[in-house]
């Protein structure tokens, strides 16, 4: 087993009015995977050749499609947070729905919500959707990776329990519920698991993809990063903790289809429709010549 490190989940904090200000390693995480993404596009935007010959955009505009983008982070993954995991604690008490600064963010919810700020950027500036899209999908990985290492940091989102050498011993109350462990519980890492999967190897990809001439086939890079991040997290939920919220004595794994040994968790859910729409864009893209000229 290892220790978990000891990493307070705020680098620094400081005091104003008599009110503590700190800054967290998530939102660290946020903030340079969406400058990282930034940056990303800009580079993608200013190579007119890896499109066949025209950029979906000038590079001026894509600081205008960050904030779009951010917005439709914060609230696409709040809002599918409370619909996905916890929808009737929230509307029995809807004032903790703006409550962000007390953790519950969803991917999947964070998806959709900048899949629809994207739309609305792009019908607004006359830009291709479908193009844009593939820029985002190659710049997303980076912002995965290290989201995923930041829930390693605050010591959340942690694996089921393992007798692997790996295994680490998170602390809390919460983690240490292990039935049937005595002593120590250590639980799979699994937010490392997931940023190497969704973070550094899908990343990779995508860059192969680039570098091969991949964005000339509109809605190539976009179906590649959607099949693979769903592919990512549905291996990554056979180790991952599934939600509180649906683990009870006789579903132990938090299954929500399926049954308590055999089965899926909300995760996996979630992830097969991303699995089947990428490979849908995937084929797509490749029965379509590719751009020239």
């Amino acid at each position: 087993m290892i220790p978990f490190p000891n990493i307070a989940p705020e680098i620094f904090t400081i005091h104003l009015f008599g009110q503590d200000f700190s800054l967290r390693w998530y939102a660290l995480a946020y903030l340079v995977g969406l400058l990282a993404g930034w940056w990303i596009i800009v580079q993608l935007m200013k190579r007119p050749a890896l499109w066949g010959g025209s950029a979906p955009m000038a590079p001026g505009k894509v600081e205008e499609l960050l904030t779009w983008v951010i917005v439709g982070v914060i609230l696409g993954g709040r809002l599918g947070f409370v619909l996905f995991y916890d929808l009737g604690f929230y509307l029995a008490n809807p004032a903790q729905i703006i409550r962000v600064d007390q953790g519950g963010m969803s991917f999947h919810g964070g998806f959709l919500g900048v899949v629809l700020a994207s739309w609305v950027f792009c019908r607004k500036n006359g830009i291709p959707a479908l193009r844009l899209a593939d820029a985002l999908a190659v710049a997303t990985p980076v912002g995965l990776g290290l989201g995923r290492v930041a829930n390693f940091i605050n010591a959340e989102l942690w694996g089921r329990p393992t007798d692997l050498p790996w295994g680490v011993i998170f602390p809390g109350e919460a983690a240490q519920n292990c039935p049937g462990v005595e002593g120590l519980c250590a639980r799979h890492p699994s937010q490392l698991y997931e940023a190497g999967l969704e973070g550094i190897l899908l990343g990779l990809i995508l860059l192969v993809l680039v570098r091969s001439g991949g964005l000339k086939r509109p809605g190539l890079a976009l179906g590649i990063f959607v099949a693979g991040y769903g592919i990512s997290r549905f291996i990554v939920e056979f180790f991952r903790q599934a939600d509180a919220r649906f683990i009870t004595p006789d579903n132990p794994l938090g299954h929500v289809l399926g049954g308590p040994v055999w089965g899926i968790t909300r995760g996996q859910e979630l992830s097969l429709p991303m699995i089947l729409i990428g490979l849908g864009f995937v084929i797509y893209a490749l029965r379509r010549p590719p751009v020239s000229g």
